[in-house]
């Protein structure tokens, strides 16, 4: 059977791991491991703005020996000019996997459904798991490795309906953290979600917790994460997003309620003064731009321990 990572939980406990320690020894030996070699094409798709998810999965396909096959969502129109079914099939049959960064999840998972060949979420609005692996990955490097998450404790502030958030409850309940989500009363995960997350962590052996204070989600927390208060497509204004969210702001203050030793997580881009602050995001606890240098070795060993259970690595 063909895998996929279309959402965080779509790796088991033990998996999640093995994806983690791969991009562990991957970073070590940037150059080593070559499934791609052929070349063979992945197929590349941006359906959304792209800084990082861009130059990462590009960069990771050359390095593992492959083509990145880069397509402009915006032309190709997939599910408008030409339905995601029959895209699917035209992609599977000359790439050996797809990465999409695209809207709806229902849409990725339609592709997963139809392409043959593995699928990787690049980013939906409903999650983001290619990002929390590589936060993992970033944590566990201030840890002594992957083996050292089980048992931290993250504190996520801001939106907690977005996709990061719904991807460090997921995600962060696989590696056997406690995950506390601090945002507004109306801004809270989806409740499905959550439940996931809560039956994930009561095998592990870590919690999720959401809370409207923002103080009790970062009290002692060994990783302090935000993201942007707007999402992509989202048109709220920037005044009603202050309002709102303001109260979560991650600055020095809040901070210092953490952990002394916490690390600071920002999947960027970062709207300084907004959700956090330019003297958090360049202090000495900041391992934010750690964290998108490891967005191209956790996507190389996604992509990598994917093909390999597809028998094309």
């Amino acid at each position: 059977m063909v895998r996929h990572l279309l959402r965080d939980d779509d790796l088991n406990p033990a998996e999640q791991r093995q994806v983690l320690e791969l991009a562990w020894r991957m970073k070590e030996d940037r150059f080593g491991v070559h499934p791609l070699a052929g070349p063979r094409s992945v197929a590349v798709i941006f359906d959304k703005p792209t800084l990082r998810t861009q130059l990462s999965f590009t960069l990771g396909v050359v390095e593992l020996g492959g083509y990145p096959m880069v397509v402009d969502g915006n032309l190709a129109q997939i599910g408008v000019r030409e339905s995601i079914a029959d895209t699917a099939r035209v992609i599977g049959r000359q790439a050996a996997a797809i990465v999409w960064r695209t809207y709806d999840q229902s849409r990725i998972e339609e592709m997963a459904q139809r392409s043959g060949v593995p699928v990787v979420n690049a980013l939906t609005d409903q999650f983001h798991p290619c990002q929390v692996l590589a936060d993992l990955l970033t944590v566990a490097e201030q840890h002594d490795g992957v083996e050292g998450l089980p048992g931290l404790t993250l504190g996520y502030l801001g939106d907690g309906a977005n996709n990061m958030a719904h991807s460090y409850l997921l995600g962060g309940a696989t590696a056997g953290m406690h995950v506390r989500i601090g945002t507004p009363a109306g801004r809270q995960p989806d409740p499905a979600i959550l439940a996931d997350a809560q039956r994930i962590a009561a095998v592990t052996g870590g919690s999720v917790l959401v809370t409207d204070d923002p103080a009790a989600a970062v009290a002692g927390a060994d990783v302090v994460a935000t993201d942007t208060w707007v999402s992509m497509g989202d048109q709220r204004a920037a005044d009603e997003a202050e309002a709102l969210f303001g109260p979560f702001r991650l600055d020095a203050a809040r901070l210092a309620g953490a952990a002394p030793h916490a690390v600071v997580l920002h999947c960027l881009p970062a709207y300084r003064g907004k959700e956090i602050t330019d003297e958090v995001i360049e202090g000495p606890q900041s391992v934010v731009f750690d964290e998108a240098e490891n967005r191209l070795h956790a996507q190389k060993a996604v992509l990598t321990w994917l093909l390999e259970r597809a028998g094309e690595g």
